[in-house]
């Protein structure tokens, strides 16, 4: 047994194993395994180095009836997140598995602090929402043999890092190939941020609906907002009191759809009679608002749930069949969508 209780998985290997190749104290190289920052540079990397030529891991730990995984957002405060929490509580529940949840404020990546109190409280897992951890911060979680699991709408996690997300560009296929089909022609698409992949995905699967057809789609009628009411409203009344308004608007998430039929009764116009709206996610309010909202469901308790049991069998040592897995978005078709109004 080695420093701190550390040992590995592999063979003999040791932190005085790593010690003695490196030149450095055992306490040093405890340091550095735990994150720790008093650690110069130069020494910090040779040691890393000598950890990962001897794939050093900390023995992993059974789960328990007493455990804990810790639930990291990188923000949360609508439906989206509460989808997300119930689809982990319903596997944790049956675990008997604490769940200690947390945001970033946005942020995608954690800082450092939020690593040090990670490896601190040693939890058994840490599943990630929207978020990801750099190489190195992955990295002192595995010698600490604390799995990482993320839940990724984005779909851009590397292949070493166990995901499960949902197919974003076939979810905007199917929204747009609807309202294309119902004979819409000018179709508005209010997707989410430039920079998140999967707003990127959803606007190339709305584009390919529109080359599938052979029609144009319009790139004056194509807008990113962030996913939230207030995105769907301001686009949205731009959008419908151009004369050349959009007979139907795909708004890529359901909050922004909401926002989008604010912004309709704005103006004065009827949905679906005027202008069909499409949302994104199938969120529970989706089914009550009125008009009932046409969506895309994207199956976000199933998700956390599938990425919750996949941590949990990390925690007990257990190899995963695939590290990666895509649930299938389907179209839910209600009564905000309809043909357009004839000319």
């Amino acid at each position: 047994m080695a420093e701190n209780g550390s040992s590995t998985t592999l063979g003999a290997t040791t932190i005085a194993t790593i010690a003695q190749e490196v030149g450095v104290s055992t306490a040093t190289v405890s340091k550095v395994l735990n994150g720790r920052s008093d650690v110069a540079a130069g020494t910090r990397a040779r040691v890393e180095a000598s950890l990962e030529r001897h794939r050093y891991r900390r023995r992993a730990r059974r789960a328990s009836a007493e455990g804990q995984i810790d639930l990291v957002f990188h923000e949360f405060g609508s439906d989206w997140a509460l989808e997300i929490i119930r689809g982990v509580e319903a596997v944790t529940t049956l675990k008997e598995v604490n769940v200690l949840l947390s945001q970033l404020s946005g942020a995608r990546r954690p800082p450092q602090s939020w690593i040090d109190s990670v490896i601190a409280r040693r939890p058994l897992g840490v599943l990630l929402v929207m978020c990801n951890l750099t190489d190195q911060q992955r990295q002192h979680l595995q010698r600490q043999s604390i799995p990482v699991v993320v839940v990724d709408t984005d779909s851009a996690s590397a292949a070493s890092v166990p995901t499960v997300g949902s197919n974003n560009w076939n979810g905007g296929l199917l929204a747009t190939r609807h309202l294309l089909e119902l004979g819409h022609r000018r179709i508005a698409i209010i997707s989410g941020p430039q920079d998140v992949l999967c707003a990127r995905a959803r606007t190339a699967g709305f584009r390919c609906a529109h080359e599938e057809l052979g029609i144009p789609a319009d790139p004056g009628l194509i807008r990113h907002g962030n996913f939230h009411l207030d995105a769907g409203y301001t686009h949205g009344v731009e959008l419908l009191s151009r004369p050349d308004r959009p007979t139907a608007i795909f708004a890529g998430s359901d909050l922004q759809a909401m926002g989008v039929l604010r912004a309709a009764r704005q103006v004065g116009l009827d949905v679906p009679g005027d202008v069909s709206v499409v949302g994104y996610d199938n969120l529970p309010v989706s089914a009550w608002i009125g008009p009932a909202l046409t969506t895309v469901n994207q199956p976000l308790r199933d998700m956390a749930g599938t990425a919750t049991q996949m941590l949990l069998d990390l925690a007990r040592g257990n190899a995963l069949p695939t590290s990666r897995i895509d649930l299938v978005a389907e179209l839910v078709i209600r009564e905000s969508t309809a043909p357009p109004p004839h000319p």
